[in-house]
């Protein structure tokens, strides 16, 4: 399955987060963690694209993202637990249309890794503004607080999204992706 993301995402600091998680108190938190895939000289972030898999309870996805000018073109292929954890063990890939696009963007597949993980506990909501993420993520000995809006629309969104900063009383913070957050504790681990 193939779909275009878009999102506007913040950081939240833990009084921001404790406050919107209190609203989304009615909504179970699913676990869900991400396990990212790249070659030792990160030829997937040279070519601007990100490789992973994530795992849940019951169910597993591989998904590869491609920004555009707008947004992110997501491919996603469901996988099943087993086949997902073989994967993660061996950074060999199932086949499918993933595996198949990684191939003729010339990405080396034998060289591919995985780097580590992310976890998060994330509450989803869909709203009249779009579908709202609140994000609990752990990852290299640390922690932060995300919140998530993925829209339609990228210029009604954006309005929106800023309006329920407001009302929310909530302080924009700059949130790069998950991968690149996760990424960039690795390049401090080296050095």
């Amino acid at each position: 399955m193939t779909v275009l993301e878009i999102e506007y995402k913040t950081l939240l600091n833990q009084d921001e987060f404790n406050r919107l998680e209190s609203r989304l108190a009615h909504v179970k938190p699913i676990t869900q963690t991400n396990y990212y895939f790249d070659t030792s000289d990160f030829v997937l972030k040279a070519h601007r694209m990100s490789l992973r898999i994530r795992t849940f309870s019951d169910k597993a996805e591989l998904t590869l993202k491609i920004p555009q000018e707008v947004g992110n073109v997501e491919h996603n292929q469901t996988l099943l637990l087993p086949e997902a954890k073989e994967a993660i063990k061996t950074a060999i890939l199932p086949n499918g249309e993933i595996k198949t696009l990684l191939v003729q963007k010339g990405i080396p597949l034998e060289e591919l890794l995985v780097l580590g993980h992310l976890t998060t506990i994330r509450r989803e909501s869909q709203t009249s503004i779009g579908l709202l993420a609140l994000d609990y993520n752990q990852y290299a000995g640390l922690k932060d607080y995300e919140l998530e809006l993925e829209v339609l629309d990228a210029e009604k969104g954006k309005i929106d999204f800023d309006n329920f900063l407001e009302q929310h009383n909530i302080d924009f913070k700059y949130a790069k992706s998950k991968v690149a957050r996760f990424t960039s504790t690795l390049k401090k681990n080296d050095q």
